[in-house]
């Protein structure tokens, strides 16, 4: 008696946690040999973890010291820096504390939480990389309005649409799925993202049509905007000088590399969302690292080499103009003595002997 009395009171306390969404411990089941390999995690994501924010805050650093990169398109960067770090402080730090646990788990309010802010970054990625393809093709194609197109505010209108249209997108989302009743409590995923909804004892239709819905507005729309304006530029830089076309191509091909690896994790995560039991545990973890990786690491990365004036920038902040112009010289020394003593090569008993003349 006393016994079914506890178990209708752990029963009518899990239901009241469901319909609440409060009291719900959620458990983090993606992870693989986390007891095995427990401190192998913990130095590989601490050691991610400290170059996104180095390589990040680098950026914006750099862009917000010097006034020559107070442009349009450096701004846009810098937002995208602010989002990886806010993407991965999100993500990152509940990642450490989970491999250092003996169990590994969130409760639901903090999981729609990392949901609202997974999906709310996401989107306002694509949404300023939107921006900055409008922001070439005026640039390149148009370049007598650039000044009156790109203003201060229109920057600034960018960036509060690039920001909060997601943001509001996916609350709506978040607050329906967050009232729906649970009846799993086992994630198949070391964070939370669209596996959360499958846990739901029932998903209603609204969230289904509303998900593709913000799909389309915040991610397919701007991709498709995305590869009309290059298009619009490749076609308008092709009958022009080589000039011309190494500018365009300095400037669009970062940014078009950001787009296809973002556009690649995105399919991983609607992958491991729709596929989740058809893929093994190792592949789910595997992808889901790619996603909370690629893109917070290489970004700042990419723009940081392919960018030439953010890579002058970072060469006089953090190499010194004195040790690139040494570098240089020792480079042209090299070349130098090398056309002076040119070397040549004999063959004594199937042995090569290199042989360096004197003039």
């Amino acid at each position: 008696m006393l016994r079914q009395l506890l178990t209708a009171s752990v029963q009518c306390a899990r239901e009241w946690g469901t319909m609440n969404g409060t009291h719900i411990l959620i458990s983090l089941g993606g992870y693989v040999d986390v007891d095995k390999y427990r401190y192998v995690y913990f130095v590989l994501l601490l050691m991610l973890y400290v170059l996104i924010l180095c390589c990040n805050c680098t950026i914006i650093c750099l862009i917000w010291i010097h006034r020559n990169l107070h442009e349009p398109m450096y701004i846009f960067i810098a937002a995208l820096s602010l989002n990886s770090l806010l993407f991965s402080t999100a993500i990152y730090p509940k990642l450490i504390l989970d491999v250092l646990s003996h169990r590994q788990s969130v409760s639901h309010s903090a999981c729609m939480l990392q949901y609202l802010i997974f999906y709310s970054l996401a989107g306002s990625d694509f949404l300023l990389l939107s921006a900055m393809a409008f922001d070439r093709y005026v640039s390149i194609c148009r370049p007598l309005h650039y000044a009156a197109t790109m203003s201060t505010t229109s920057v600034a209108i960018f960036l509060a649409v690039a920001w909060f249209l997601p943001a509001c997108h996916v609350l709506v989302a978040t607050v329906i799925s967050a009232k729906q009743k649970m009846c799993r409590f086992v994630l198949a995923g070391i964070f939370c993202n669209n596996s959360i909804q499958k846990l739901h004892c029932v998903k209603p239709m609204f969230l289904t049509v509303w998900g593709l819905f913000v799909l389309t507005n915040i991610t397919l729309i701007p991709v498709l905007f995305i590869l009309f304006t290059y298009i619009k530029i490749f076609l308008a830089t092709y009958h022009s000088c080589g000039e011309v076309r190494k500018k365009a191509a300095e400037t669009c091909l970062p940014h078009l590399m950001v787009l296809i690896s973002f556009s690649c994790l995105c399919g991983f995560d609607v992958i491991i969302a729709r596929l989740e039991s058809d893929l093994s545990k190792t592949v789910r973890l595997i992808m889901s690292l790619q996603i909370v990786v690629y893109n917070p690491l290489f970004n700042p990365i990419i723009y940081g080499v392919k960018m030439k004036e953010i890579w002058k920038f970072f060469n006089k902040a953090f190499i010194g103009e004195k040790s690139i112009q040494e570098f240089q010289q020792l480079t042209a020394f090299f070349w130098v003595v090398r056309y002076a003593f040119p070397e040549k090569t004999r063959y004594e008993n199937g042995d090569v002997t290199t042989v360096r003349t004197t003039g």
